[in-house]
């Protein structure tokens, strides 16, 4: 595997930068890496000659009351997990890098930007495109990696990108899972015993949601109905939304449809989790 170069500056990334081959693939993450954030890489080194790796956990995007400060953290692992996955470049900027003294140029995404987690995470996607312009401004890659678990950042990215004309692919990946169904996340690690046992369930009610419109089921809201009582089937799991949208638009669908982005976020304990499927599943690349 190539040597790892790590940087913290712009100065210092764009030096470095300059010496990589082209096309250049961009993993941005927020660290706590575990093996979805690696099939990102992966596929990043498969369709590029380098690869270059952002960790920063970014304050904008983080309400009052989320978890900031207890976000999970360990770079000594992350480093050696990107060394052995192939990554070229880390950047590892301070918040005062990435937001100066007196930073006031936001990003703001409007309508796709506004239901699901917009609606319960004020201010969140002007943090996260805000934040990855920054990232696509500084590091000019050709391409760049996201997962699918995260379906509405995916939309919001990929609006921000052609609305600002910035000449990257947005390529997205899909969720990678637990043998048990969890969509892998940091936030995982926050759960019990118990609550680890009850988190499944929003694989579950999605998969059962996913079965019913693959026998025939088009009814919006019977597959939102089937979420919810396999929800409620799962006495830790609390709703916070269940959703049957438009995969381009973001807005709920109601009646007879031919697709949709089912998504929901649920507390389990006090953790929230998110997940999501497409409807009919797009193809594998």
């Amino acid at each position: 595997m190539p040597p790892l170069t790590i940087v913290s500056t712009i100065a210092e990334l764009r030096t470095a930068r300059a010496t990589l081959p082209e096309p250049i693939g961009l993993v941005p993450t927020m660290g706590y890496l575990h093996a979805g954030h690696l099939s990102l890489v992966e596929r990043a080194r498969g369709e590029n000659a380098a690869v270059v790796v952002s960790i920063f956990v970014n304050p904008a995007q983080f309400g009052p009351q989320e978890d900031l400060a207890a976000y999970p953290r360990d770079l000594p692992g992350d480093l050696a997990r990107l060394q052995a996955g192939g990554a070229n470049l880390v950047w590892l900027p301070d918040p005062q890098i990435v937001y100066p003294p007196g930073f006031q140029t936001w990003v703001s995404v409007e309508e796709i930007a506004r239901p699901l987690e917009g609606a319960m995470r004020p201010g969140h996607f002007r943090g996260v495109a805000t934040v990855v312009a920054k990232l696509f401004n500084a590091v000019q890659p050709q391409r760049a990696y996201f997962g699918q678990k995260d379906a509405q950042q995916v939309v919001v990215i990929r609006r921000m990108a052609a609305d600002l004309n910035f000449p990257i692919e947005v390529v997205v990946c899909p969720t990678i899972r637990e043998p048990d169904g969890l969509a892998m996340s940091s936030r995982n690690s926050y759960l019990s015993v118990e609550e680890r046992r009850a988190a499944p369930v929003l694989f579950r009610a999605l998969s059962q949601a996913q079965a019913a419109f693959l026998d025939g089921e088009r009814s919006a809201e019977a597959l939102r109905s089937r979420m919810l009582a396999a929800l409620a089937a799962a006495p830790l799991a609390e709703p916070q939304y269940v959703s049957c949208a438009d995969p381009d638009t973001l807005q709920e669908m109601d009646g007879s449809i031919q697709g949709c982005l089912l998504s929901m976020a649920v507390f389990i304990g006090k953790t929230r989790l998110i997940d999501n499927l497409l409807l009919p599943a797009e193809p594998a690349p």
